[in-house]
């Protein structure tokens, strides 16, 4: 069952959108927090959290429209209404708000070590068989069924989990994408992987967030 205005939908004790903002606030690697939204009430609630709210135009706030279109349009705005330079986009996706104390800083911290143009996180997934239906017969897509071998000497795969992008404004500019040619890859733990996009989802996130002692680290911000 899809989750309607999911970003401000309560994940224990709090809208989703406010975990994200103040694990951005936070981290020491982050020097501005920014929300793009058309929504008047994730406006309200990323103010209340602490974040500059930066007012999406309604043709980039569509179900088809790109998380990069919105970021091109942010930086237009920081340019213009800011006047400050933006080096790196440290870009969080709200529905991935399992992140523990460190993890921004060093995936950025990995970031510029590695002289990467664009960073993602991810999760091993070690024991991942993964199927699908061609042409109405299964055909399995990571490994072969007929010679299915140890798990441990099968080549180790990552999913990409959506917790953390990390990438340049030039490299965005010039392939309109969050990725670019020399990527780097940040491991997080397999109970990083969930996000929520489902009501069903929900509970989920609520275990890890008070499992991995999440729920306690509340940072909350307000504006004076």
């Amino acid at each position: 069952m899809g989750l309607k205005k999911k970003n401000i939908y309560p994940v224990a004790g709090k809208p989703l959108i406010a975990w994200t903002i103040q694990q951005a606030l936070a981290s020491t690697s982050i020097d501005k927090v920014f929300v793009s939204t058309d929504d008047s009430i994730i406006s309200g609630v990323s103010l209340e959290y602490g974040a500059e709210v930066i007012e999406r135009p309604p043709q980039l706030a569509g179900s088809k429209a790109s998380s990069e279109s919105a970021i091109l349009h942010a930086l237009e705005v920081i340019k213009m209404e800011y006047e400050m330079p933006v080096c790196t986009i440290v870009f969080l996706q709200a529905t991935s708000p399992l992140r523990k104390p460190g993890d921004i800083d060093a995936a950025v911290e990995l970031f510029r070590r590695q002289e990467a143009d664009s960073l993602i996180s991810a999760t091993k997934a070690d024991d991942l068989t993964l199927w699908e239906l061609r042409e109405g017969r299964w055909a399995s897509v990571n490994f072969d069924y007929r010679n299915r071998g140890m798990r441990q000497d099968r080549p180790t795969q990552f999913i990409e989990n959506g917790s953390i992008y990390i990438f340049t404004p030039e490299t965005l500019a010039a392939f309109g994408n969050r990725i670019g040619e020399k990527l780097s890859v940040y491991e997080m733990e397999f109970w990083q992987t969930w996000e929520i996009d489902t009501l069903e989802e929900i509970d989920l996130i609520e275990y890890y967030l008070y499992k991995k002692n999440l729920a306690v680290q509340d940072v909350h911000q307000q504006n004076p």
